[in-house]
């Protein structure tokens, strides 16, 4: 592959590749820094890359992977039931969390729970709105098994956040009866 072929056919995948990164890293430098790495390794491949038959869903199986070798190696400290993230984004973090809303926070941390397939899948068909088949091709899974896995994941975030719900409602109920 030319450079000028590289330059048409991969530097017009940085934006999707980015969104999807900051949505499985939650940090925009570590997003940006993760697509730099796909992009280098896509460069270094260049040869080879005209025997890809999908190059948008092979770039987007290396975002994931390389998201999720970040995200691995930057390891969780898990205090309780709440995460504390190490590292620089914890300030970006908080001031996110400060401008979403309670409940879309909420769904955003119980997705971020769900093992990586799950979340990889979920994140894939509901926020970046892909087709099955194209996710079959980043993630090698079958169809059949995306679609369960999918069902699951959101069964468990809607069953998680109705737990949420209920015991914030249980517990503002008694406070209120416990003030009158």
């Amino acid at each position: 592959m030319l450079p000028s072929e590289f330059q048409k056919m991969v530097l017009p995948l940085s934006s999707k590749l980015l969104h999807f990164a900051l949505h499985l890293i939650q940090d925009e430098e570590e997003a940006r820094d993760a697509v730099q790495d796909v992009f280098l390794k896509l460069w270094q491949k260049k040869e080879s890359l005209d025997r890809v038959d999908n190059l948008e869903a092979f770039a987007m199986r290396m975002t994931r992977n390389r998201c999720l070798d970040l995200v691995r190696s930057k390891q969780t400290i898990i205090n309780g039931n709440k995460r504390l993230q190490t590292g620089r984004g914890e300030q970006k973090n908080l001031q996110r969390e400060i401008e979403l809303s309670e409940e879309a926070r909420l769904v955003k941390e119980l997705i971020s729970r769900l093992p990586d397939v799950q979340k990889t899948v979920m994140l894939l068909r509901d926020v970046e709105q892909y087709e099955f088949e194209e996710i079959a091709k980043i993630t090698e899974l079958n169809i059949n098994a995306i679609r369960v896995i999918l069902s699951r994941a959101r069964k468990k975030v809607r069953d998680d956040l109705f737990k949420q719900q209920q015991y914030g409602n249980g517990s503002h109920q008694i406070q209120t009866a416990e003030i009158f």
